[in-house]
């Protein structure tokens, strides 16, 4: 007999109807020589300390660190858990051979694993790797198993995650929480100060930006500006003349603070404005430059996160529920995604996957009866490793709740628009002179919106979504060498404080470790040393919450003082550090690559943790944090 072990019981019996097993047992689906069965998420989990050594059980600083000489897994403590798996064991060890249905991913090949270890399986294990649940995709993963030892590097990747937040997080929480905790009971004295090496880098990318703001002195500064036939021209600023470095743009684009192009002093701007008053305004220069531009990437999870926090206000873990629910409806790919490419042996199924979206028809008049267009900027093989962008399957759309449909409205839109043409616009830049003062207006007029009529019908709350058409600035018609009349005025401006953070900015630093960027290819390199994975990033922002160490302030997230407290009083860099956290989540992409060895980097965690022991211990300031009784507001918005 032949077992199949899926992660869930919908996606066992989605699976099960495709091999005709067909039969309800408890606990599983028999038939046709196949017996498919399922978890529920994580079945197993790392052991608790004291399991490890009795001692541990007690919370004392001269236990620390604990590291023991080797991890162990224990089934979760649940009846529901403990019957199911009865069933698994039974199963397994009766098995000829098994296939692991889990999800394919890090975690789900983790989850599968262990519960195979506990259950005591012996006989060939093979795996399933798909990534949507229609009926072709499945009976293709079947055609298409390969050995367990094919995904062995994935399995360490995910071990080295759970035991690297367990050894961090058990002994730096009980640290922090024995060192620093008040001994005041009306300030949480029976509280702990849960660290963790995610959420605590997490914590401070946000504590901050609150600081930043709350430390910010404006700047005041002198806008000079002149109106010449109803069209405000701007003034040049010499350092505008010279041309930036790569370096000064990239940095320009992490920080997103210009420096404000207009006077330092009031005295500056009247003697320019006072030289220029009554000289006429002369048009020197026209410029008409053609541009195109793309059609927007696909989205991978953390993008569609984004974009679902700005349209809709969704919460980073709503979205994730959403468009799980998507996938197992079967109607999108596999979410849990970190890339906006597709390999290109998907591309020639896009044609029967635009067939199925009827209710996209109308979207698609102008693309209808050309061979689709295939771009290196959306099918990629080499920026494609275990799972592709997300896209619809071509599935019939049915009974989805309206979050849904707002969701893979988003998703569909993206994915047609990927097959259009690009935009084609026309810049046009009027440069002026009034004396030696130089003045300039830029215009941008669409000639041909291709893509983009997509979201035309599309009403955004969000001006800066990517959906959105920019707005168009239509210039008058100038002639160059005309000249007349103008009205200069000289305005008073200060520079403003960092905006706080968003649930869709958070998402977007957790996903650079702290760099703010807009450009995409720079985004995709810095993306190798983010914290956390985009399928745990939602998770992590919940936990936060949880802790009562952010709380949300409409769209706005800010630190609680309990928060800000736990950030001052970590002193260690490695605990709080995203850019840091980030070289760790590296190594353990680069042990699923197998170019990096397990091993070496568990002995690095272990010398690690031991450190930041010692480093505490050696702290004989009397400080402490207080807990606030603060309630946290989650903002969830269902």
């Amino acid at each position: 007999m032949i077992v199949c072990i899926a992660e869930k019981p919908s996606v066992a019996k989605d699976i099960a109807k495709v091999l005709g097993a067909t039969q309800s047992r408890d606990g599983y689906m028999e038939g046709n020589g196949y017996q498919v069965t399922w978890t529920f998420g994580h079945l197993c989990e790392l052991k608790e300390p004291h399991e490890y050594n009795q001692q541990w059980k007690y919370w004392s600083l001269g236990s620390l660190p604990m590291i023991p000489p080797r991890f162990g897994i224990r089934l979760k403590q649940d009846k529901g858990v403990e019957h199911q798996f009865k069933v698994i064991t039974s199963l397994m060890q009766n098995a000829d051979s098994i296939i692991n249905c889990g999800d394919a991913g890090q975690e789900g090949e983790l989850i599968q694993r262990w519960v195979m270890q506990l259950a005591g399986a012996k006989c060939p294990v093979q795996r399933l790797w798909i990534s949507s649940l229609t009926e072709e995709a499945i009976r293709e993963g079947f055609q298409n198993l390969k050995d367990q030892s094919h995904y062995q590097s994935l399995y360490e990747a995910g071990l080295m995650r759970a035991i690297g937040d367990w050894t961090l997080g058990m002994n730096a929480t009980r640290l922090y929480t024995l060192k620093y905790r008040s001994n005041d009971r009306s300030q949480g004295a029976n509280q702990v100060l849960s660290i963790g090496r995610v959420q605590t880098p997490t914590l401070a990318l946000i504590v901050r930006r609150q600081q930043e703001i709350e430390n910010f002195v404006p700047t005041t500064y002198w806008v000079l500006t002149t109106l010449y036939r109803d069209t405000v021209f701007n003034v040049v600023m010499e350092e505008e003349e010279k041309e930036e470095s790569q370096t000064e743009k990239q940095e320009q684009a992490k920080t997103k603070e210009k420096t404000p192009k207009g006077f330092k002093t009031r005295e500056e701007g009247e003697a320019v404005l006072e030289k220029i008053k009554d000289l006429p305004f002369t048009v020197k220069k026209v410029e008409k430059k053609k541009g195109k531009e793309a059609p927007p990437r696909l989205f991978d999870l953390t993008s569609l996160q984004v974009e679902c926090n700005k349209k809709f206000g969704y919460s980073a873990d709503q979205t994730l529920q959403l468009v799980q629910s998507l996938y197992e409806k079967k109607v999108s790919t596999y979410p849990r995604v970190d890339t906006t490419f597709l390999p290109d042996d998907v591309y020639p199924k896009c044609g029967q996957i635009m067939n199925g979206l009827k209710d996209y028809f109308h979207l698609m008049d102008r693309i209808k009866g050309q061979k689709l267009r295939k771009d290196k900027k959306f099918f990629d093989n080499s920026k494609v490793t275990d799972h592709h962008a997300i896209i619809p399957t071509g599935q019939p759309i049915i009974g989805l709740t309206e979050a849904e449909k707002k969701v893979f409205d988003l998703i569909a839109r993206r994915f047609i628009g990927i097959f259009y043409p690009d935009c084609l616009f026309e810049t046009t830049t009027i440069t002026g002179e009034v004396g030696d003062i130089a003045f300039r207006a830029t215009g941008k007029h669409i000639t041909d919106p291709a893509w983009k009529v997509l979201w035309n019908t599309n009403t955004s709350t969000n001006p800066d979504s990517a959906d959105t058409p920019a707005e168009e600035k239509l210039l008058p018609e100038f002639v160059k060498g005309e000249s007349g009349p103008h009205a200069p005025d000289l305005a008073e401006k200060q520079t403003t404080p960092p905006k706080p953070y968003t649930e869709a900015t958070l998402l977007r630093a957790m996903e650079t470790a702290g760099k703010m960027v807009e450009d995409e290819e720079l985004r995709d390199a810095l993306k190798e040393n983010g914290i956390g994975r985009p399928s745990t990033r939602a998770a992590i922002i919940e936990t936060l919450f949880r802790r009562r160490y952010i709380r949300k302030e409409r769209t706005s997230l800010w630190a609680t003082p309990t928060g800000v407290e736990l950030i001052g009083i970590i002193h260690e860099e490695l605990l709080k550090s995203a850019e840091l956290t980030g070289i760790w989540e590296r190594k353990l992409r680069q042990i699923e690559q197998r170019q990096y060895d397990a091993h070496q980097f568990l002995a690095e965690l272990k010398q690690m943790v031991t450190e930041v022991v010692m480093e505490v211990m050696r702290d004989n300031s009397n400080r402490h944090v207080s807990i606030t009784e603060e309630v946290a507001k989650k903002g969830k918005k269902k």
